[in-house]
């Protein structure tokens, strides 16, 4: 396993720190319910010693159907974020899609998201090392884990060396994510890596004109990444998960959060970090 470290408000992520937790809705709903579910989750978090980063996307620009929501957009999207790190108190995370997005998101966000079908995106990537905030990549669902060291060596060479990996599934076939543990380590040897439980359950495509999901799958998977030993855990995490405006068959239950925190913390704590 590799010792890269990453700086992230006042804790660290990587180098045999306690295993931290990325989650949030999938999509920014509204001001009010962010930070309802931000201080939720912050309490949650707090009881269990665990270092939280608050996700929302301000935009799913890719989303299966052109009638699917899309959230609030770059200026509103940011403001409610730059609003949950101010009243929550915690460090805020969201995707870009363009290079242009960069720098605005870099003034508000403490961590900038690439998400997996643009990892190999050399403009966005150097764009959004340029801002000097953390990087989180999402492994393309079509890479391997050593081909993702190629994107991490863009983000350092344009002088960025706060770099995190983040595994979500590969495709198998139509529509079908695999995960494969083994690669896990290979990830970790290039920089901290993350494991995203809720997006490794979709079913692209499988609700018809929406992404369908297993959302039964999530905490064996958790589980596992947990004993292979990742750095932190990303969990879209909802309130009411069937009235979520994206990935509903796939986002945690917020009242099921701190039992599966609890389960992987135990994991993590029992092997070598």
């Amino acid at each position: 396993m590799g010792n890269h470290s990453v700086h992230v408000g006042t804790f660290e992520i990587g180098s045999g720190t306690r295993l931290a937790l990325i989650a949030g809705p999938c999509v920014i709903e509204s001001l009010d319910h962010c930070l309802r579910l931000g201080e939720a989750i912050r309490r949650i978090c707090e009881s269990l010693d665990v270092p939280y980063i608050f996700k929302a996307s301000y935009d799913k620009a890719n989303r299966s159907s052109i009638d699917s929501f899309r959230g609030p957009g770059l200026e509103e999207g940011l403001g409610i974020l730059e609003q949950v790190r101010s009243e929550v108190g915690v460090p805020v995370l969201s995707d870009i899609h363009e290079p242009g997005h960069a720098a605005p998101a870099g003034l508000v966000l403490d961590i900038l998201q690439i998400p997996a079908f643009l990892c190999r995106q050399t403009d966005l990537l150097v764009a959004a090392a340029r801002t000097g905030k953390p990087v989180n990549i999402k492994k393309g669902q079509f890479m391997s884990a050593e081909q993702m060291g190629l994107a991490v060596e863009k983000v350092r060479n344009a002088g960025n060396a706060n770099v995190l990996l983040t595994e979500r599934g590969t495709f198998f076939g139509y529509g079908r994510l695999v995960n494969d543990f083994t690669g896990l380590p290979v990830l970790r040897s290039l920089a901290p890596v993350v494991f995203d439980a809720t997006h490794s359950c979709q079913v692209p495509g499988g609700a018809g004109k929406v992404t369908g999901g297993l959302r039964d799958r999530v905490p064996m998977l958790a589980r596992a990444a947990a004993a292979v030993g990742v750095d932190a855990l990303f969990l879209e995490v909802h309130d009411r998960p069937e009235q979520a405006k994206s990935d509903a068959t796939t986002v945690w239950p917020l009242d099921r959060l701190r039992g599966l925190l609890e389960t992987c913390l135990r994991i993590a704590d029992a092997i070598p970090r």
